[in-house]
This record gives C-alpha cells, structure tokens and sequence, in this order.
C-alpha cells in the first residue's frame, strides 16, 4: 500500500489487518454500504453532471452554429483540467472523495449556464471561456475522486464489471441529455443555420444541478466492505507535504506508469473530431440530435461487453488483458478505416460552400449514423480497458488517486491540443490522421506496459514499496 512517508511505521499492522475478512452489515445499511450501490451513486452524479454536458458536446459545437467560442472554451476547460488533474490524486487524499467529489460537480452547472448565457446574449464569449476553465479545475476533481472509489471498490475479480457499471449508468447522461436535445430539435431541418434552443439548455442546467448535492449522500469509503470482506482503506488526515511527497513516490516505485501515458494522451483527442468535424459538420440539427443518442447508447453496451470480458475468471488476468489490447487495435483499425471513406469526401472549404447539410431522410445517412454508433463503442471499450489497467496496478485508494489524476491530467492536456487545432482551422483531414496515429501509438506503448507490469494478481509486496 502506498502510504505517506508519516505513517510508514504502521503500514505492516495495516496490512495485517486488511487481511483479516470484515463483518459485513444487514438489511439497508448493508444495502447502503454494499460498494455496489455506492459506485452506482458515484454513476449518477456523474450521469447529472458530466454526462448530460457530453451530450451537449456531442452535437458539435455544444450546439452552436459557430464551433469557435466551444473550441477555445474546450481549450480553456482542458488546460486547466491537465495542470490540476496531475495534483488531483493528492487533493482527493487530503479532502477525501465526498467533498472532492462535491466540489468537482459545481462547474459543470457553470458551464452549462454559459452557453444558455450565449444564446441570449451572444457577445458573452469571454464569460463561457473564463467558465470552460473553471469547469476544467471542477472536472479534475470529479474524475480523480470518481476513478479512486470505481478502482478501490471492487475486488481484483470485478474491477471490468465496476467499471462497465459505472460507465452504462455515467453514460445515461449522455442518453437522456440527447433525448431531451432530439425531442426540442426533431421538428428542425434546416442545415447551416440550426443550432440548439433555449429550452434544451435550460432543461440539461436543470438536470445538472439536481445533481451538485448527491455527493454529499455518499457513504465513508472506510465503511465499505468489499464483497469478499476486505475493507476499503484510504488516507486518515494526512498532510499536503505528505501528499505532494506521496504523489513522486507513485511515480518513483512504479514508473511503468509512464508507458500509459500516450494511451491517457489519445483517450479523448478523437473528440474533436468526431463532435466537431464530423458530427457537427455533416449533418443538420435532428440528425446530429440523433447521431448524439445512439453514440451515447452504443457507450452502456460497449463498456459491459468489454467489462465482462476483462472480468472473464476462466481466463488470467494477463490473458485478458491481452486480449482487451487486441479488441481495441481492431477496433481502431475498422472505425477509422471506414471514417477515411468518408473523410474523403469533404473538407472545410467544401463545407463552407454548401447551403445544405445532410438529414435523417437523406440518402447515405445510414452508413454515417452506423459510424458514428462504432464510434462511441471505441471510446467506451477505450476507457474501460484503460481504466481496468490501472486497476491491475493496485487495490489501494490512496495510490489510484495518484493514477487516476496522472490519467485524467494527460488525458485532458490531448484533448486541449486537439479542440486547438480545431479552433486554428487545421484540415479535417489533418485532425482526423492525428486521431488515428495517437490512437495506434498509444497502443504500441502500452503492449510492453502489460507484459512487464500487469500480474494475474496484485501482491502485498506491490502495494507496500
């Protein structure tokens, strides 16, 4: 276990007693307490809050007929999200995952508000960048607590499972949101000069806040008892000098860490393009509506197939984690094979010149809706797969803070470059060749990665370096 450097001296009794089986409660608290419904929780907030503003994302633009305020809010949000993602793990372990978690929910509201702000009054793009970067210090926090409590809660046998879990339930946001986007916006056909009302954005805002406070339900993470009668143990009032000194010694006594790295760095770059150039590009209104929901659909079923997988007990956890590599190569290889057909066809000069964009009705719109529904199983096959490889790095809380604000740091600071590239109008094309390349190369880093560092168990000896 990865502990700061003031309570080294008592890590072997700690020890001890994490291997003694904890009585588990009955009846309601047991319910409450079971680590099932408290990631299922954890799920929700993030289905109210970050999930409903992906589905906003999703339309291209965050709905807008111009991209460039969202390109550079995007590029604001993701800066600030990379700076302070990297001290995310350490914050969490100080203030402890409920109020981190709490805290990070409050930019999300922001945010959303913004772009109402905008649609009202459309010379307030300053006040929607200055908001995209709060939210990026917002979500750093959010992710970080969120990627603690899904990685510590489970056994080492259900980490796929947790995390498909979380994912369907995260990903619900995304369904609704682009429901409540498809049911204003059906009536819409126009192409060039569509863009997302009023009610759309007051209805997410309103479905975003609900959730700011339940955070604040969240059980004490050091009363959960896993299902095999483990506890769940993380830091008791440690220092910000332990902390940040916590933070390099995750670094120092697992390095390995830095071969995930360009895999964190691709994670999401794919979002501009597929939000942007080609979603909020190709199609009107009602059809990006519709692209968004099935996109986020396509995300609840990929990350439980991918998480039963990972999770299949008739196979090593080695195997598996092989296995789920070469899922994602060839799905990174069939998506965007198929997306460079498309992707041939147009480029921002051609799409400035035409007076139409393609709708639902439209001849073609079947293949390209197919496409963007493969999409989204990538990326939910893409985050699940990474975020179970870091939970076959450790069980303990204190030190999957670190990871996960290492992942969700690098993972932003590619996203900022990739909307910056977009906000500087380099070719479709262009973007679209960078997604592909990041993705492969993520790839390549990570297989060496799993066959040093992944073990069909994690060991005592490893958590207490």
């Amino acid at each position: 276990m990865l502990v700061p450097l003031s309570q080294n001296t008592h890590k072997h009794d700690e020890a001890r007693e994490e291997e003694q089986p904890a009585e588990r409660p009955s009846g309601l608290k047991g319910f409450y307490y079971n680590p099932y419904t408290q990631i299922s929780m954890v799920a929700i907030v993030c289905f109210t809050c970050p999930g409903l503003y992906n589905a906003l994302l999703g339309l291209g633009g965050a709905g807008r007929i111009n991209p460039d305020i969202n390109d550079d809010a995007n590029a604001a949000l993701y800066a600030t999200y990379a700076f302070f993602a990297f001290f995310a793990g350490s914050v969490n372990n100080v203030l402890g995952p409920r109020l981190t978690l709490f805290l990070g929910t409050t930019g999300y509201a922001l945010g959303l508000g913004s772009y109402l702000a905008m649609n009202i009054h459309p010379n307030v793009g300053g006040f929607v960048i200055a908001a995209g970067a709060y939210e990026g210090l917002c979500a750093a926090l959010l992710w970080t607590a969120e990627g603690c409590l899904m990685l510590a809660y489970p056994t080492e046998s259900q980490k796929g499972t947790f995390i498909g879990v979380f994912w369907a339930i995260f990903n619900m946001g995304g369904v609704v949101g682009a429901c409540v986007s498809l049911g204003q916006n059906f009536s819409s056909t126009v192409g060039p000069g569509s863009l997302v009302g009023n009610g759309t954005y007051i209805a997410l805002l309103v479905l975003n806040i609900c959730g700011v406070f339940l955070p604040l339900f969240l059980a004490d993470p050091n009363k959960v008892v896993r299902t095999d009668g483990t506890r769940v143990h993380t830091p008791r009032q440690p220092t910000w000098k332990s902390e940040f000194r916590g933070l390099w010694i995750a670094l120092k006594t697992d390095p390995l860490i830095i071969m995930l790295f360009p895999m964190f760095f691709a994670s999401i770059w794919y979002y501009t393009w597929q939000f942007n150039d080609y979603n909020g590009t190709l199609f009107n209104i009602r059809a990006r509506s519709l692209n968004n929901l099935v996109y986020w659909l396509a995300q609840i079923f990929g990350s439980l197939i991918v998480g039963w997988i990972l999770d299949w007990t008739r196979l090593t956890r080695r195997a598996r984690a092989f296995i789920g590599w070469c899922i994602l190569l060839c799905l990174v290889f069939f998506v965007h094979g198929w997306a460079y057909v498309y992707q041939r066809g147009y480029t921002r000069e051609s799409i400035a010149a035409s007076p139409t964009r393609m709708d639902i009705y439209d001849h073609g719109y079947a293949g390209r809706i197919l496409l963007y529904t493969l999409c989204g199983v990538l990326d939910s096959v893409w985050q699940t797969t990474t975020y179970w490889i870091i939970g076959t790095m450790s069980n303990d809380a204190a030190k999957l803070a670190y990871f996960t604000g290492f992942y969700k740091s690098i993972q932003a600071a590619g996203c900022a470059g990739a909307f910056a590239t977009d906000a500087v109008k380099l070719p479709y094309m262009n973007i679209f060749a960078s997604t592909w390349a990041l993705l492969v190369a993520g790839l390549i880093f990570t297989l060496p990665m799993i066959h040093m560092r992944v073990k069909n168990h994690t060991e005592p000896c490893d958590e207490m370096k």
